[in-house]
């Protein structure tokens, strides 16, 4: 898979459903033999699950185009404390914001999933920027909706409840890896192996007040939970949570 195509959209906290849309890809507007110039530039490499691609105050150099598996941004706080940022898939990038090199990170990423990125030099990727508009402009549009992500996140933790971020990481869910059934009383199939304390981590919980929750939303009919597959069966119930229709947390 090369660095412009999508496998789904990227999973983060978001009360925008467009944010959902898989991140712009900085190689996506460019022509092909200026496409394979860019990645000429870069060298890829592979991590394991768990593998750091960069830790929080290492000094910047370029970006991470992610190529295949799936990477997690995160910040850790002094003392300890993770939250995740974001979920990122193939076609997007991690790295910014300074995607030319220079300061250190303010966040980290690591390989949720096995995963391989095409890392592209700071200093090359000024010059080429300079040399290709196409690149320029698609670095611009990336981190333009990385800025909305993140400016989102921070709206979410600092006005929505628990259990109305829950409620939107089901929805995001949803519209990426849902599947209909061919029986509207089986609701929707979410078949994404996100484990509780990934999601905790994503709305700023515990993995057992995720349990919690999530068990009590089976007791009431509107979810199932059955081997490795979330079944959504009443969509309706997750959009009125996500509205502030549960106060809980």
């Amino acid at each position: 898979m090369n660095g412009t195509e999508h496998s789904s959209g990227d999973m983060l906290l978001s009360e925008e459903q467009a944010d959902a849309a898989p991140a712009p890809g900085i190689l996506g507007p460019l022509a092909p033999e200026d496409r394979a110039r860019v990645e000429a530039h870069g060298r890829r490499i592979a991590y394991e699950r768990g593998q750091a691609i960069f830790r929080q105050g290492d000094a910047h150099d370029g970006v991470m185009l992610i190529q295949r598996g799936l990477v997690r941004s995160f910040y850790a706080a002094p003392q300890g404390r993770e939250i995740t940022l974001a979920y990122w898939r193939p076609g997007a990038f991690v790295g910014g914001p300074d995607v030319f090199g220079g300061g250190r990170h303010i966040w980290a990423a690591e390989a949720a999933r096995p995963t391989e990125a095409l890392h592209l030099p700071g200093a090359g990727l000024r010059a080429l920027a300079r040399e290709v508009p196409d690149l320029a402009l698609g670095i611009i549009d990336a981190l333009a909706y990385k800025a909305r992500c993140y400016s989102s996140l921070a709206q979410m933790l600092g006005t929505r409840s628990l259990g109305e971020r829950l409620a939107h990481v089901l929805l995001h869910m949803m519209q990426i890896h849902g599947a209909p059934d061919d029986d509207p009383a089986k609701g929707v199939a979410i078949a994404a192996s996100f484990t509780h304390a990934e999601i905790a981590a994503l709305i700023g919980s515990t993995r057992q007040w995720v349990t919690i929750s999530l068990n009590r939303l089976q007791k009431d009919g509107v979810l199932s939970q059955r081997r490795g597959v979330l079944r959504i069966l009443k969509p309706d119930a997750i959009l009125a949570l996500a509205s502030g229709g549960d106060r809980q947390g």
